[in-house]
């Protein structure tokens, strides 16, 4: 008999997804014939798999050994989290608590991986936690710390990481609800003289990774989009530019304002190549000037009350840093 006794990082779900996780290789059927015949029980108690699980809960496993073993992960930890704290350079952390962390992402590092043997923003993050002692190698066989929103490869800036399940549960819905706002600083091409909320519908073309804007949702696929942007400095043949993202979607911001006659400074998918290429001959600007600039939290409940009407900054860029210098301009138009 083997006893799970229940942890922070596992109560707050339904006792079948636990159970898949802590066995991922056995098959639905499989835990639902054990629930039945009370060799895998509750708290000393016959479960039907639909509980929620509660801190210090006990689920016991009166099975083989054997059984158990070949049910879980046939292949040992990897030691990706380690390699890629070691390795991935440049990030930082601006906020940390018992349950959430936000990080300072930079350029040409992925939020998370696209494809096997991939190091990312989220490997990082729990590679992190585990140099801390904060977790252990064994607690992520049932929880995996995880980064709750992504960005572009390109894109450096803010981003938001669960420690916890509580955590991501609770950051997962402050997102969807859209109650962290989201804001981005960019620079783009022309003169933008005023505020606007611009909205469309976006279809995504998987096998090019380009996105491109449509009437309607017609049976397309299509998702709807909502961007509002406003001038901040204009500074000769560009304008400084923030945006907050009212929906998230991938290329959102890139493909609006290009949409506009104002493409991001150094986006060759959507921008305008000739003028990309006068600041990459000068400045060796070879991907888009846009970063993840602040998050603004509303009302949080208990215990989250710490992050209550915070706001959050990005370290200005290098890159921005560089060209605003070069247009006669000092930092402090950024803060």
């Amino acid at each position: 008999m083997r006893e799970v006794i229940i942890n922070q990082n596992e109560a707050g779900q339904r006792l079948h997804k636990f159970l898949h996780k802590y066995m991922p290789q056995a098959p639905s059927s499989f835990f639902y014939k054990m629930l039945r015949k009370k060799n895998i029980t509750l708290n000393g108690k016959k479960a039907e798999g639909k509980e929620m699980l509660a801190l210090s809960d006990r689920v016991c496993f009166f099975l083989s050994e054997e059984t158990i073993c070949n049910f879980q992960n046939d292949k040992p930890l990897s030691d990706e989290y380690d390699m890629a704290y070691k390795t991935l350079s440049g990030i930082s952390i601006i906020y940390e608590d018992d349950d959430v962390l936000i990080m300072d992402k930079p350029e040409n590092i992925l939020s998370q991986k696209a494809k096997e043997g991939d190091l990312s923003l989220n490997e990082w993050m729990v590679g992190c936690l585990l140099s801390k002692g904060i977790c252990t190698k064994e607690q992520l066989s049932t929880f995996k710390p995880s980064v709750c929103n992504r960005l572009d490869r390109n894109t450096c800036g803010l981003v938001i990481g669960a420690k916890t399940l509580r955590g991501g549960q609770y950051m997962n819905e402050l997102l969807r609800t859209r109650k962290v706002k989201k804001f981005y600083r960019l620079l783009a091409k022309g003169r933008v003289d005023r505020e606007e909320i611009l909205e469309g519908y976006l279809l995504k073309d998987e096998e090019k990774n380009k996105v491109r804007l449509v009437p309607d949702a017609d049976g397309n696929g299509a998702s709807y989009i909502r961007t509002r942007y406003y001038p901040i400095r204009h500074l000769g043949d560009k304008t400084l530019v923030e945006v907050e993202l009212i929906t998230g979607k991938p290329h959102q911001i890139r493909i609006h304002m290009a949409g506009i006659g104002h493409p991001i400074l150094g986006d060759y998918k959507y921008g305008d190549r000739n003028w990309n290429d006068l600041y990459k001959k000068k400045y060796r600007i070879s991907s888009q000037m846009l970063y993840a600039c602040r998050l603004e939290f509303g009302t949080c409940k208990p215990p989250f009350e710490a992050l209550s009407q915070k706001s959050f900054r990005a370290p200005v860029p290098e890159k921005f840093s560089l060209i605003l210098k070069s247009s006669g301009n000092k930092d402090d138009i950024m803060e």
